[in-house]
């Protein structure tokens, strides 16, 4: 049995003292932290780049699930890698198959986890013959792009379908929250990207049990 694993998804975090958010949801129990890289182009938003990973692996132990939501995927690999990520995702809607297969023969001679995303859109049909090479699926439950939305529900019937037929780790990223947790968990994922839940909450503590325990 997979084990469940919470990633803050510091995408919601105040970045004006990103250092303490980090520390104060790994004192909070989260397992690793989910960095979302975003370039403006295959989404409609800019965020962080390798420096600022690179900065993070300097003050937290725990592992970095980096999510490149980036055109031209394949050009950043070695880059991210080198600044510390111990997870790499990259998107279906910006590979090709051969793309795919040298990626994922880079990270692992890195000794990197290798992730494949897909946006609710996107039929799971997609991803079918590139999972053996991958460690991890990552469910997108919103749109790309923006924290603080709403989760789509068709995700729950995707990541069922998913489920069925692959037994690495599934992630969700988007809205996940208290409410929904549960049904995710029953779904059959286990690990759960959370941004505005977490880092918004009064206590992170008590945000990350309440979604780990669905």
């Amino acid at each position: 049995m997979n084990i469940i694993k919470i990633a803050p998804s510091i995408l919601s975090a105040d970045f004006s003292c990103l250092g303490n958010e980090i520390k104060r949801v790994e004192a909070a129990g989260a397992d690793l932290l989910h960095i979302d890289v975003m370039d403006g182009h295959f989404v409609p938003n800019i965020t962080i780049g390798p420096q600022v990973v690179s900065d993070i692996r300097k003050i937290t132990r725990l592992p970095l699930d980096v999510h490149l939501m980036i055109k031209n995927p394949g050009k950043f690999i070695d880059i991210f890698a080198d600044a510390g990520s111990d997870m790499l995702t990259v998107h279906i809607e910006t590979v090709s198959s051969s793309q795919l297969s040298a990626i994922s023969c880079q990270l692992k001679k890195r000794g990197v986890k290798f992730g494949i995303s897909l946006n609710p859109g996107t039929p799971l049909a997609k991803i079918i013959k590139i999972l053996p090479k991958v460690d991890f699926v990552l469910i997108m439950s919103v749109n790309p792009g923006f924290g603080g939305q709403e989760f789509i529900p068709s995700a729950l019937k995707k990541i069922k379908q998913l489920r069925a037929i692959f037994e690495k780790d599934i992630s969700v990223d988007g809205g996940i929250n208290a409410l929904n947790a549960k049904k995710i968990l029953e779904a059959g994922a286990n690990i759960l990207a959370a941004g505005s839940y977490i880092f918004k909450a009064p206590d992170a503590k008590v945000a990350i049990e309440r979604i780990r325990n669905g």
